[in-house]
């Protein structure tokens, strides 16, 4: 049977990727948007994609996964990759971008491609496919219990993310700080702020009791690890955040020369470097304890906050016994899943779902055959790990070489390792019928 159109519902990152990579391929595509009509307590803008939390989209080395997750999107023809790479700022070797303005492009893409109709409003039952839902983790009440009488019920699991706050740049005390990466590689791009024993102490006490702003149902138990709010670690022990976010490790303060106590990082969040975030300080404590505790670093002492850290719940789905490896209803394949609430973490992952459900839906209603991609790949494996069915306990994950298949054979040294397998990966993404179709077709 051919279908004459396919909808998506959610145009966030894994929402857009999967439009694009449907309307490329030639097929009518309507997107369905309920911004800016309306907006969930964590979005700002009425833009497609919109960055929530950090504007990182981390690593960019292929000694790294998500690195080489990157790297395989771009070279199959990622949307929300072209529009990374064209808004970056610098940040060592990280891909972070402007937020606003790389929203902004995708969101011109996606409205200016004649394959594609958005359509504002709000999605409240899961449709008839061919459909792709990529509503995210802000997922809105009423479609998240649809989408749970959809499967049956009982198969939610919930969890909480929390974003970091900005201040200006003006506002650092640079006299306090100084511009470097860590072990000096790629460009000096975070502002670095040291702290001493006694002040890093001081804070950590600080931070540890400060008081939290109310969350629903908010524990500290259900806070994934990968988005661990920075009070939540400062409760662990004294030393878990010099060991975590505030890590001296490959930092040396030239006023010194040595390694600081500790250092607390900050990244550059839009092109004019105008406005940077406090990396790895995702936080939920009441915005005048924010200003009071943060403000005990030496360089924040006099800091403009321009948005305050918030918390938020994210809904995921139990994919393991849900989706199959292209993200779809192992009961209808008509039906598909992509972006966070299948259980991939982070933007990057997110995209990636979102460009294997559309190629794997395109096939199916063009009547070809499913693609193939392989654990060897980053793609494949992070969807082969959210339709693991062996998985006992089923939790967010980032992209990582350990879900990756083994080479096989010995490499000396843990980044020659990581290295040889995305080399592994990237020649089997070169030969890819997928990558021929684009570059032939597309």
């Amino acid at each position: 049977m051919q279908y004459d159109n396919v909808k998506v519902i959610g145009a966030g990152l894994a929402g857009s990727e999967a439009a694009w990579q449907l309307a490329q391929r030639g097929i009518p595509v309507t997107l369905y948007e309920m911004k800016p009509k309306k907006m969930s307590p964590a979005h700002h803008s009425a833009d497609f994609a919109e960055l929530v939390c950090s504007n990182s989209l981390r690593g960019d080395r292929l000694e790294n996964a998500v690195g080489l997750l990157k790297e395989e999107l771009r070279r199959l023809g990622s949307l929300i990759l072209s529009c990374a790479d064209a808004t970056r700022v610098e940040a060592g070797g990280c891909l972070a971008v402007d937020r606003h303005g790389f929203s902004g492009l995708v969101t011109e893409k996606i409205r200016s491609h004649p394959n594609i109709t958005v359509v504002e409003q709000e999605i409240t039952e899961v449709p008839a496919g061919p459909v792709i839902i990529a509503t995210g983790p802000l997922t809105a009440d009423t479609l998240s219990e649809a989408i749970g009488q959809y499967f049956g019920g009982g198969n939610y699991l919930n969890f909480f993310d929390a974003a970091a706050p900005l201040v200006t740049f003006e506002s650092i005390d640079m006299e306090q700080a100084w511009f470097a990466s860590r072990y000096d590689r790629g460009t000096p791009d975070y502002v670095n702020c040291s702290m001493d024993e006694a002040t890093y102490k001081a804070f950590v006490k600080e931070l540890a009791a400060a008081e939290q702003a109310e969350v629903h149902g908010f524990e500290d138990s259900k806070v994934f690890e990968g988005c661990m709010p920075v009070e939540v670690m400062a409760r662990r022990g004294e030393d878990t955040l010099r060991y975590g976010p505030l890590k001296p490790v490959g930092l040396v303060d030239p006023k010194t020369g040595k390694e600081p106590y500790a250092v607390v990082q900050l990244r550059k969040d839009n092109a004019a470097g105008s406005i940077y975030n406090l990396v790895g300080f995702q936080t939920h404590l009441r915005f005048p304890e924010q200003r009071r505790v943060f403000s005990m670093i030496p360089a924040l002492k006099n800091a403009e906050f321009v948005r305050y850290g918030v918390m938020h719940r994210n809904t995921f789905l139990n994919s393991p016994h849900l989706l199959d490896r292209y993200y779809a209803d192992r009961r209808d394949p008509l039906v598909a899943f992509a972006g966070q609430m299948t259980g991939v973490e982070g933007y990057v992952e997110s995209t990636a779902s979102g460009y294997l459900a559309a190629v794997a839906m395109a096939a199916k209603v063009q009547g070809r055959a499913l693609p193939d991609f392989p654990r060897e790949t980053a793609i494949g494996a992070l969807a082969g790990y959210i339709s693991d069915e062996s998985v006992v306990s089923f939790q967010p994950m980032n992209v990582n070489f350990g879900i990756m298949t083994p080479l096989g054979y010995r490499v000396k040294g843990k980044a020659n390792k990581n290295l040889a397998i995305a080399q592994r990966a990237l020649q089997i993404i070169e030969n890819h019928p997928e990558k021929i179709q684009r570059e032939d077709n597309l």
